[in-house]
């Protein structure tokens, strides 16, 4: 069950992106410069949680789950990068491509750091 709630969750935000991608224009205040690369990194962070959710359910060795989620969200950006490059009013940015990897890097990079200090607390008890 849990593991068609994971690949559920996964896939319906790669679907709200691509949707987000699709559109002209997305109505949100601009606040400061470069604001959309921090917009960005906050939407790969989410995803490099579900997809790092999504490979644990296959693949027990926590490098190889992180790895995979970094490539899958890494080839996510870019493929949505390309999409925009499509969609009238939209534009393809590398620096996006940067920020979405650097989100999702900085959510794997959470959870291995997370996991390690669980079980080093549980190895000093």
């Amino acid at each position: 069950m849990l593991k068609i709630i994971n690949v559920t969750f996964l896939t319906a935000y790669c679907s709200l992106i691509f949707w987000l991608s699709s559109q002209s224009s997305i109505p949100a205040p601009m606040l400061f410069t470069h604001q959309d690369k921090l917009i960005h990194l906050g939407a790969y962070f989410i995803m490099g949680i579900l997809a790092w959710r999504f490979f644990y359910d296959y693949f027990d060795k926590p490098k190889t789950v992180a790895i995979l989620s970094l490539c899958f969200c890494s080839l996510y950006g870019v493929s949505d990068e390309w999409h925009q490059y499509y969609v009238p009013g939209r534009e393809t940015d590398v620096l996006d491509w940067m920020a979405d990897t650097l989100g999702a890097s900085i959510a794997l990079a959470a959870i291995q750091l997370g996991k390690k200090r669980v079980s080093d607390g549980r190895q000093a008890s």
